[in-house]
């Protein structure tokens, strides 16, 4: 089953919103998120900043998380924010017929 290939760091959460079409995660997308590895510079990561969850691209020498979708501005990560790296996204999953009671 599913379980045996996610290790205990390994969640699950429903992509939310168009910011990351042009990388291929859409609307609805389950993605499969680690919380063990470090997150590297451009990793696709799920961060939680000022108490909001996000899908982003991390760029850590400019300390921003990017979207993959030009309409979306890069979001400054500050001194006094609240910023935590969630877990890195290595899969994401297309659903075709939408679970009415998540989406």
């Amino acid at each position: 089953g599913l379980g045996e290939h996610l290790p205990n760091a390994t969640y699950l959460a429903y992509a939310n919103g168009d910011s990351m079409e042009r990388i291929g995660i859409f609307n609805g997308d389950l993605l499969v998120i680690d919380r063990k590895p470090q997150a590297q510079h451009f990793d696709t990561v799920i961060v939680s900043l000022n108490g909001a969850f996000m899908c982003k691209i991390l760029d850590v020498h400019n300390r921003l998380l990017l979207s993959a979708n030009p309409h979306h501005l890069p979001i400054a990560i500050h001194p006094e924010d609240v910023f935590a790296i969630e877990g890195v996204v290595i899969r994401s999953i297309r659903l075709h017929k939408p679970l009415p009671e998540f989406m």
